[in-house]
């Protein structure tokens, strides 16, 4: 066993000094991190840190010693917990000093009070975001070489894990997750769909756009990025490599859908939806069933391949609605067995008067895009789910979906138990769902669970 680059052979007397050891109390993103990463060994009259457990404020430099072109920017005594903890944001109130004239998107090397390396990350001044870390390897620079080598380490977990014959579209590079922050990059088929979320990511452009040439060999690579999350970013749209139509044909679980990827929601389709329109099937036989914002038909189009007897899709996009009608008839299912409701879905559960649904979906956008707001949209998805289970057939199931990064899972489960009570109904939890395994996300990175699904049944 070596610590610090020391044998402990023979091993003297050693013991765990209390002052530098302690508990995580709450996630990251209460910033309530205390110094239990600091465990200290003391052997002998001298204190060592131990490399081995990976929890002191040193990690292994490089093998030259060098450092490179990249500032150094000094983490606060007692801020490095998160850092440890290989949470990939650092926050600009962590730094001793921000040091004058960085440019957002510069490489930037982090270390301790004490000068020990903890990562490597890029600088954005526009965010409180100060730094996102891309790193934990003293030595190793930002160059085609380390995003080709990002990008296919990615692309091999979705190649074992996700692609099949049966499916062709998923998240290839999932941002933080795939330790490249800030970048989005999703597979339709032949093509691909980029966003750079970050000034710090968009610099870097040229060189992920030849990575993800020569990783996936696509027909052509369009750029839907947004300028709002970026931070002073400019906004990008349009196609970056080979040719793009204006909409491609996926598969997803056997079926087959029509997908805008120009000018659809996100990248053009729910991806991260895959798993529960899966899920779904098992459901819908014989159903009736209320699938609301139903954007382009995922869970639509899912419910019949089940052997649903009739489908309603409620949302307030013309031409969503339009690709609902049109990914129907591509898998071979008739108008007859659905209904197509152009019109706010809030409007539509207040009017409703007839035969019950035996399926109801909500999937609706993020109500809380604020953590100010948050009171507000909690209101919201309250009066959803009450009004949506006053729809619901006794013995029916409700699935219902938050993608509010804002709401956790603990406090989604109690608004829908909010709603239940309200209805008059008790719940039973049949399932529950977060992100696909193509939408990794680092264990302390909870900041990266946006997406909440619970699947219920009216047991009253």
């Amino acid at each position: 066993m070596a610590v610090s680059g020391k044998s402990l052979a023979p091993f003297p007397p050693a013991s765990i000094s209390e002052s530098s050891f302690g508990w995580a109390i709450g996630p990251p993103s209460l910033k309530c991190w205390s110094a239990f990463h600091f465990i200290r060994l003391r052997i002998g009259s001298k204190g060592y840190y131990c490399r081995t457990l990976a929890i002191s404020g040193r990690r292994p430099g490089p093998a030259d010693g060098t450092i490179g072109q990249m500032v150094t920017m000094e983490v606060k005594k007692g801020r490095e917990g998160p850092v440890l903890g290989f949470h990939p944001w650092v926050f600009s109130r962590a730094f001793k000093e921000i040091p004058e004239g960085l440019a957002a998107g510069e490489p930037v090397r982090l270390v301790d009070h004490e000068g020990g390396f903890l990562a490597s990350g890029y600088f954005n001044s526009y965010s409180q975001i100060a730094v996102r870390i891309w790193g934990y390897t003293d030595g190793e620079h930002l160059d085609s070489a380390f995003f080709k080598h990002r990008v296919e380490r990615a692309a091999a977990l979705r190649a074992r894990y996700v692609a099949s014959g049966d499916t062709d579209a998923y998240r290839v590079v999932n941002g933080e997750g795939d330790m490249l922050p800030g970048l989005i990059v999703d597979k339709y088929s032949s093509w691909l769909v980029v966003q750079f979320h970050t000034a710090g990511i968009e610099r870097w452009k040229n060189e992920i756009c030849l990575a993800l040439e020569e990783t996936f060999r696509p027909d052509g690579i369009e750029e839907r990025s947004d300028s709002a999350r970026r931070g002073r970013g400019e906004g990008g749209a349009g196609t970056l490599h080979g040719d793009v139509p204006e909409r491609v044909e996926i598969k997803e679980n056997g079926l087959r859908f029509l997908v805008d990827i120009r000018e659809g929601q996100k990248t053009g389709f729910f991806l991260d939806q895959r798993d529960k329109r899966l899920a779904l099937r098992r459901y819908c036989g014989g159903q009736r069933v209320l699938n609301c914002f139903s954007y382009t038909g995922g869970f639509t189009v899912s419910a019949l391949a089940a052997g649903a007897e009739h489908v309603v899709s409620v949302d307030s996009s013309a031409s969503a609605m339009a690709l609902v009608r049109e990914n129907v008839a591509l898998n071979g299912f008739g108008e007859d067995m659905c209904g197509f409701i152009e019109g706010d879905v809030k409007d539509y559960l207040k009017r409703y008067k007839a035969e019950p649904f035996g399926v109801v979906v909500l999937d609706p956008p993020a109500f809380i895009k604020d953590r100010r707001k948050k009171k507000e949209g909690i209101r919201g998805y309250r009066a959803l789910n009450e009004a949506a289970l006053h729809v619901l057939a006794p013995g029916g199931i409700l699935m219902s979906c938050s993608c509010s990064a804002h709401l956790s899972m603990e406090e989604f489960r109690y608004v829908l138990s909010e709603a239940g009570g309200g209805a008059g109904r008790r719940l039973q939890v049949l399932e529950s769902f977060g992100h696909g395994i193509d939408h990794p996300v680092g264990v302390s990175f909870t900041e990266g669970e946006y997406l909440k699904c619970v699947v219920m049944r009216d047991a009253s």
